[in-house]
């Protein structure tokens, strides 16, 4: 039997700690991968302190991928052994992307684009899953904007918000906009990261240090001038969704990072709490699409990856980094480890 190394969360709760366990091997449909990069995510140090989502210890976590095809699955098509690709890991261990070799759905994994490197790929696939599943999936499950990824699709002439638009799913969200084509869209984030999501098509970035989050719907009214029909929360917080669903019209839509909120409706406007993985069963056919539109729209240049830092040491440098990210000390990148390089 062949090893490999991993970042084990051995229970509930505890501590992570670098470990042998055996490699994987791809069943029917699957795709085994050599993770040369994997992207520090908020939701896997909330795993490790509040224990939901994994339902069997030990596990692995790590929901952000980029590396190598290792074995091919019975049954599967299109992929070759040492192609490059990226995909979205799961919270089960075999698919956790804290270790050297996954296993992975092969309809959930896309062709790495040319364009970008392992680091910047593995910092796309949540969040954009995130965002896209909230805003173009179709209704109950997200916003219905554009469920099969239309390129005549257009919101011309409509504005939207982001809050939390430094975030990842943040930057995705603002990039999706723009994708559908919104005239004006209004992040509200830290003035520091002003000029990035700019670049990436936010029209207006409202300072959160400058306007407090009771006041942002009436700012962002005033600047948009047209009622807002959909807003995104990508930071999950009461005050933040409360700020969302006061600034869009009757009839709008807020999605929310928050996955507890459900779908429901207030005052006549849609809230959707969003479950940003393309492995959850009401999302399987949706993500599907979504896998087969991805790469081309990074290859294009239309959905760019975040901005990173790499942590050294390999997978012993994760339990630090995620450390970081509770502290808050971590804004406006993605923090990516190499499984690799773990000695």
């Amino acid at each position: 039997m062949s090893y490999q190394k991993a970042l084990l969360l051995e229970k509930a709760k505890g501590p992570f700690v670098v470990a042998d366990i055996p490699k994987p091997k791809p069943g029917p449909g699957q795709l085994s991968i050599k993770v040369q990069a994997a992207a520090l995510n908020p939701v896997d140090w909330k795993i490790q302190a509040f224990d939901f989502l994994v339902k069997e210890y030990p596990t692995v976590l790590g929901s952000d991928i980029a590396g190598d095809v290792e074995e091919i699955g019975e049954g599967v098509e299109g992929f070759a052994k040492g192609e490059k690709v990226f995909t979205q890991g799961y919270f089960v261990k075999e698919m956790g992307g804290f270790q050297q070799y996954v296993i992975i759905p092969a309809e959930n994994v896309g062709k790495m684009p040319s364009n970008i490197d392992y680091a910047q790929a593995a910092t796309i696939p949540l969040g954009f899953n995130t965002a896209a599943i909230g805003l173009l999936r179709a209704q109950p499950e997200g916003a219905g904007l554009n469920p099969t990824f239309d390129p005549d699709v257009s919101y011309a002439g409509e504005p939207a918000l982001v809050v939390g638009g430094s975030t990842s799913v943040g930057q995705y969200v603002i990039q999706v906009f723009k994708l559908l084509g919104y005239s004006t869209i209004v992040a509200y984030a830290s003035a520091r990261h002003a000029d990035h999501l700019k670049s990436l098509g936010a029209t207006h970035v409202v300072d959160r240090g400058e306007v407090p989050i009771d006041k942002l719907a009436e700012t962002v009214k005033k600047i948009a001038g047209t009622p807002f029909r959909i807003a995104y929360n990508a930071i999950g917080d009461d005050a933040s969704h409360a700020a969302c669903v006061d600034t869009i019209a009757e009839g709008g839509q807020v999605a929310d990072v928050k996955s507890t909120l459900g779908h429901k409706t207030i005052n006549g406007k849609r809230v959707l709490g969003i479950m940003g993985s393309s492995h959850y069963p009401p999302h399987k056919e949706f993500g599907r699409i979504l896998w087969k539109n991805l790469p081309s729209l990074v290859q294009e240049g239309a959905i760019k990856p975040n901005r990173l830092e790499k942590v050294p040491n390999g997978l012993a440098g994760i339990d630090e980094g995620l450390q970081k990210m509770k502290a808050n000390k971590v804004s406006g990148i993605k923090l990516v480890a190499f499984p690799q390089e773990t000695i």
